[in-house]
């Protein structure tokens, strides 16, 4: 076995802290991956305060992992020792059912092994994520992440780029796409840059003014105050798509008025309480959906999409030791974008 340090929640209402544990020796098709840099998702927050239901304790969370290939079993293919490689949301599915075949993973009809806080295919095992120095991950489930890039920056496009770049993707935002992106924080930052890249014309909705100066360096064109309402007089049947990334309750119809006929708000953010729609605000053709990060294949695409087109997470890197007040940080959002950790710190 190999003897891993980390930092884990015990409780719901206890701070994480060190936590020494064994992840497993390579099997046959794993690699073995020294952590180098581990983002700070609000999804760890969440789970490790049991804001999404009951979580299992100790809780490792981490799911933004960059780190080099240390060992490699005798069947990997992809990868050699010394290469640098990514682990994001998942780490196994059973690879048979209709979305694992469809390169939907994370959609398994079985069972999808989340990255922490959750257990192997066996139903037993718990999983550990990447607040800690080491990880052993099928290859398969494995993400190539190309020499050259800004490691520390590339970890949070494991959660937060996927997150965002799935959807623009699958709703086809082009060259003069007009795309909205509700909040500005770990999920919307990397949605403006994201669409831009992808030839967008972006406005970025916030409740904060001061977030105009940052929106508009980013890559947006446009800034809407979303605490006042007769703003959205301005862009009523504007949009092509809205991302919503917001993680609290709020009203949707305001946006869903913002969109054009067969304009489409796709919710990236999940609040713990309910939110409010009109619908009124549906009739004209308008449709609301949500997304859930991507498969290994899109996750890979996004991986290649950002290096070739230099886009990566603005980020504050920080210590172990800094966990529990990088948690209060996001909680009041007051970090700009995301929060990462350097693993030698653990």
């Amino acid at each position: 076995m190999i003897q891993a340090k980390g930092y884990a929640a015990t409780s719901a209402i206890s701070p994480l802290q060190p936590f020494t544990f064994e992840r497993r020796d390579p099997r046959a098709d794993d690699v073995v991956i020294e952590i180098l840099y581990s983002g700070i998702c609000h999804s760890d927050i969440h789970t490790a305060r049991s804001e999404w239901g009951p979580a299992h304790y100790p809780c490792v969370p981490g799911h933004e992992i960059v780190g080099r290939v240390i060992a490699i079993g005798k069947k990997v293919k992809k990868f050699k020792v010394g290469d640098l490689a990514g682990v994001g949301c998942f780490v196994d599915s059973c690879g048979k059912c209709g979305s694992c075949k469809n390169h939907e993973e994370q959609f398994c009809a079985k069972h999808t092994v989340f990255t922490y806080g959750g257990t192997e295919l066996d139903g037993k095992t718990p999983t550990f994520g990447g607040y800690s120095s080491h990880i052993t991950v099928r290859e398969k489930y494995t993400l190539k992440i190309k020499k050259g890039v800004p490691l520390e920056r590339v970890a949070p496009l494991l959660c937060a780029g996927i997150t965002t770049y799935s959807p623009l993707k699958r709703f086809k935002v082009k060259k003069g796409s007009r795309v909205g992106v509700v909040g500005l924080g770990g999920l919307g930052h990397m949605a403006v840059k994201l669409a831009k890249a992808m030839g967008a014309e972006v406005t970025v909705f916030s409740t904060s003014s001061s977030k105009e100066k940052d929106a508009k360096k980013l890559g947006a064109k446009n800034f809407l105050l979303s605490t006042n309402l007769d703003n959205f007089s301005k862009v009523v049947g504007k949009f092509d798509l809205i991302i919503d990334t917001v993680s609290a309750s709020h009203d949707f119809t305001p946006y869903l008025n913002s969109l054009r006929m067969d304009g489409t708000l796709v919710l990236v953010g999940v609040a713990p309480e309910p939110n409010e729609v009109q619908a009124g605000s549906l009739i004209r053709r308008k449709q609301i959906t949500g997304s859930l990060i991507g498969g290994i294949k899109e996750t890979q695409e996004m991986l290649d999409f950002c290096a070739r087109k230099k886009v990566f997470s603005d980020i504050e890197l920080i210590s172990a030791e800094q966990i529990n007040e990088a948690y209060e940080r996001t909680i009041k959002g007051k970090v700009k974008y995301r929060f990462v950790i350097d693993a030698k710190t653990f």
